[in-house]
This record gives C-alpha cells, structure tokens and sequence, in this order.
C-alpha cells in the first residue's frame, strides 16, 4: 500500500477535520458544564439550601438563582401542564375550620384538694381513718391528738373562765379583762382548729382532756395518709389529703399548630375508653401559658360535673372539637413550596405565565393553610406538582444567566453570507464515507492499515 493511499481525502464536513474536533470539544465541554450545573441545583434543592450561592464554578461566581422575585417566570401550555400533572386553585377568601382531636387524662381539681395537717407537736392517740380511698364528710373524726401545748391551752381556757366568774361583782375594766383573756384563750384553741364544739364542752365540764379530736374541712375522698396510730408527728407536717372529687378536670395536649384554633370556652367532647356509652360535653376553661419544649405541645383544661364520681383520675380520654378561624385568605397546603427559610406559590397570569411568590403562612388545616401576605382574593395559584414548576423556573434562570458568563455564549452562530440557516439542534446523521475504505472485524484491527477495496 503506498503513502498515497493513506493520505485518502476526507469531507469538509467530518468531524475528523481539526475545526470539527474543536467544535465537538467544545460542545462536549458546553454540554458537561450544563449538566454539572443543573445537577448542583438539584442538590442545593435536596439540601434545602435555596438562600445560600452555590459553591464559584469554573472560576465564575454564578450560582443558581432560588425561585422568588429573581426567579425566570415559567411558561406552560394547557398540554404541558397537562402532561406533567400541573393543577391551579384560587385563593380562597372564609373560614378555615378543622377538627382538632386530642388525648386527655383526668386529674383532680386542684381547687378542691384539701392538705390535712397537724398545728401543734403531739402523738397521735387515734385514727379514724384506717385507709386511702375512705370518704369523708365536713365534721368527720379524722384523728385524736395528744399535746402538751393542747394541755396547757384548756387549763388557760379553765383559769380564764374562774377568773371571770371571779369578778363579775368588780369594775367594769376588771370585768373587760377577764372576758379578754377567756376570749383569747378560746381563740387559741380555735386557731390550733380544735372545733368550736368541742372547746365549748370543755369549758362547760370544766375538764381538761388529754386527746383532742380534729375533724376533716372538707368533703371528699382521702387520697393520701401519712402517719399511723401512735406516731409522733411535727406542726406543719401532713396527716392526710382530701380531694373533692364532684367536678374533676380534664388536661389535654394541643400542638403548637393548633393553638391559634383554641380559644376560651369552646365547646369540646370527651370520650372514654371506660365508658364508651357516657361521652361528656364541657368548655375549655383554661389554656396552659408554657409549651412543651419536647413534645411542642401546650396543655389545656376542661372542668366536667362527676356527681357520681364515675370519672377517676388517671383515666384516659379523647378530647375533640370543631374550631374555625375568621375569614382569611388560604390556598391549598399542596400549593406551599417551603425551603425552610421561605415559603412560595407559584402564581398563574393572564398570559400563561407562573410566577414564584413569598408569602406569609398562618393557621394550616388537613388541607389548607392561611396566608397573612403575599396574595390576594383574585390570584389563581399553582396547586399541584409545585416541585416540577420550581426547577424548571431555576433551570430558566441558570440557562439565562449562562450566556452572560465570558466565553459561554450558548447562542448558535450567524450563518456565514449566502449560506442557509443551520438546522435545529439535534442528532445529525454521520457523514457520508467518501474514503471507501473497509473496515477490518478483527479486534486487534487498530493496529493495522485500512485496505482499499
């Protein structure tokens, strides 16, 4: 084979020429870079870093520009929009009412919990309450005490009242004193609660008794008992305490997001597990000033009637109410394109266009979330497959902001003068084989010279 067999020509148009190579070089390049940015966006979006520039690309500081006021506006026909899933909702003006469930436990009324407990140092001579759980009525013996200092008190009660009968016959300011000192004596018995009645039998025999009895305050069920017969118990210690269980409470958890829906006096249902047939109907009578930094949750109360003392404390129960909000501007909850800094929807115009909008979010239902800002009664706004309306408003922006980088201008060429326009971009056919050269099928054929046929 001679030397000018191998110097075969070669069509202007191959891409084997050196200007054919540049050009696929640097199409190749182009097309890489493309690639290397978009996949970057869709990262920052996975990242949930929409506000931050990406990372200088290529030496150029052009990072993807987030959907927002900067963002390229998106332009979809019916079809497209049809084709990717792409569905459009007004915003909506009225209440915004969901049903709010919720578990509760029964707890006592702290209002009617009553502390039993012991005003002076003394022993206790008797209980006459044996348990926890007993019920007790205003005026029950709960126990009898004995006290020096309650000793001492009747034997100043009995002076007192001698010194009185003493000097009934006297002055006028002898007699005032006597009856101040019997008047303080009975005082200090009352104020140590030994009851009245008892103080006024010891002044009418005259004798002093070693125990004397106290009595509950209070009606209601003894939930705590802290001394046993014979202990000897300190003032201000414990013995026992009562809780009025004929109006229990009922606390519940709301979550953070629920609490705009709480309010004062709404009218909730109670539902027990226990008793599946006696669901009750109350009011909510307080709201809970702190959350719960763990669950988010913040506590409110429901006072209930128990006149048969069927609800206990410690029962579980389900709390469920309607709550809706004043007329407000919402949009569905699939419309909302949140980045963890901000909040978009993508709004639709009058030419087809769909523009990314910030917006205020407020109350959120199963369903729909209220916007304080951003939107108003007329706009009509991207209701479903947001997500897709998002990256191709980004990718716009990127492609956008491409040509204006130095040296990518991804503008095709001007035809040179007389020629004709350059075809669309796309696959072209391979150039036409002008060498008429076959191929050898051998693997190792690279390594030999193509023969002519």
């Amino acid at each position: 084979m001679t030397q000018d067999n191998l110097a075969a020509p070669v069509s202007a148009d191959s891409p084997f020429q050196p200007s054919g190579r540049r050009r696929l070089g640097r199409l190749a390049a182009l097309l890489a870079f493309v690639l290397v940015l978009i996949a970057a966006v869709v990262a920052v979006r996975l990242l949930g870093r929409r506000g931050e520039p990406a990372a200088a690309l290529g030496g150029h500081d052009h990072a993807a520009a987030p959907a927002g006021d900067s963002a390229m506006p998106v332009m979809l026909s019916e079809a497209q929009a049809r084709r990717i899933g792409v569905t459009y909702a007004p915003v909506r003006l009225g209440p915004l009412g969901r049903v709010v469930r919720t578990v509760a436990i029964v707890s006592y009324d702290e209002t009617r919990l009553k502390s039993v407990t012991a005003r002076v140092d003394g022993w206790v001579e008797r209980l006459y309450l044996d348990f926890t759980g007993q019920s007790v009525r205003i005026g029950d013996p709960l126990f009898s005490l004995y006290s020096p200092m309650l000793v001492s008190a009747q034997q100043e009660l009995l002076l007192a009242k001698r010194l009185r009968a003493s000097v009934a016959g006297g002055s006028p300011d002898a007699v005032r004193g006597a009856e101040d000192l019997l008047e303080s004596a009975r005082r200090r018995l009352l104020y140590w609660e030994v009851p009245a009645s008892d103080v006024a039998e010891i002044e009418a025999s005259g004798e002093i008794r070693k125990a004397l009895t106290f009595r509950s305050p209070v009606e209601g069920v003894v939930i705590e008992k802290t001394v046993l017969g014979g202990q000897r118990i300190m003032a201000g210690e414990t013995v026992f305490k009562i809780a009025d269980l004929s109006t229990v409470w009922l606390e519940g958890e709301i979550f953070e997001r629920d609490l705009p829906l709480v309010r004062l006096g709404l009218q909730v249902v109670a539902e027990f597990p226990a008793l599946p047939a006696a669901p009750r109907s109350g009011r909510i009578t307080y709201v809970y000033p702190t959350l719960n930094l763990e669950t988010r949750t913040a506590r409110v109360r429901v006072e209930l009637a128990n006149p048969r003392l069927a609800l206990k404390p410690g029962m579980y129960a389900t709390l469920h109410f309607a709550a809706a909000t004043g007329s407000v501007l919402s949009v569905p909850r699939s419309a909302i394109l949140s980045t963890g800094k901000r909040d978009l929807v993508f709004v639709r115009f009058a030419d087809g266009s769909l523009v990314a909008r910030d917006v205020t979010l407020g109350v959120a239902t199963d369903d729909r979330v209220e916007i304080l800002s951003g939107l108003a009664v007329l706009d009509t706004v991207v209701a479903s497959a947001t997500f897709l309306v998002d990256a191709e408003s980004n990718l716009s922006t990127l492609l956008g902001g491409m040509g204006n980088m130095p040296g990518m201008d991804i503008s095709p060429p001007a035809p040179p003068p007389g020629s004709k326009a350059p075809e669309a971009p796309g696959l072209r056919a391979p150039p036409k084989d002008t060498t008429r050269m076959k191929m050898p099928e051998d693997e190792h054929a690279a390594h030999r010279v193509p023969e002519r046929e």
